[in-house]
């Protein structure tokens, strides 16, 4: 199956558009992006290449971020045993982050989608603190972050699942649609439309 979700920034112009494919197995899926953010204190673009194996985890990101000012990109492939390959064209480190598997970039809700499917969270109750690489916009910073996922209600039928979503001393009730993706992101962003096509058709 294939989805196209777009969402809407809230309180600011700013988009996010991906095209997700889903596999291998139930958890897996391949995302390509884009987010684009006005501003008056500068505008920013990014695209991105996001690659999650079969077991949710994450497997690779590519992100390319721009500015008036620069351009910059970044790789990250997380290894089969635990560790965090980083390129950014000048060189390449190596890092464990605290045994994190998942990874956030900034301004994106689609990256908060990880942990909840992964987890299952909008499908049975949890609550769970997460070690997470967190990527920063426009300047491609990578830090570790702990962030708290807490289902407040289980998705069933129409009704969207909700998790609670905690980091350091911000919080924020996401929605979550059936596959495990953020759909309302309060001071975040909202899904503005969604498109799916089955793989027989697509």
């Amino acid at each position: 199956m294939t989805t196209m979700l777009t969402w809407q920034a809230e309180g600011r112009p700013g988009l996010e558009g991906v095209r997700v494919h889903f596999g291998p197995g139930p958890l897996g899926f391949r995302a390509l992006g884009r987010i684009v953010r006005p501003d008056p204190s500068g505008d920013l673009t990014a695209s991105y290449n996001l690659v999650v194996r079969e077991d949710g985890t994450l497997l690779r990101l590519s992100v390319t971020a721009a500015t008036m000012a620069a351009e910059k990109h970044l790789t990250i492939q997380r290894t089969d045993d635990g560790f965090w390959l980083l390129d950014d064209g000048s060189g390449s480190t190596r890092a464990d982050f605290d045994g994190a598997v998942d990874l956030d970039l900034e301004f994106s809700p689609l990256f908060n989608s990880l942990p909840i499917r992964r987890l299952g969270l909008h499908r049975e109750a949890g609550a769970v603190e997460v070690p997470m690489v967190f990527v920063s916009l426009p300047d491609l910073t990578v830090t570790t972050a702990v962030q708290e996922y807490r289902t407040l209600r289980v998705g069933a039928g129409d009704v969207p699942a909700q998790v609670g979503f905690t980091w350091e001393d911000f919080s924020a009730d996401l929605a979550v649609d059936v596959d495990g993706f953020v759909i309302s992101y309060p001071g975040l962003a909202a899904l503005l439309s969604s498109e799916r096509v089955d793989a027989a058709t697509a």
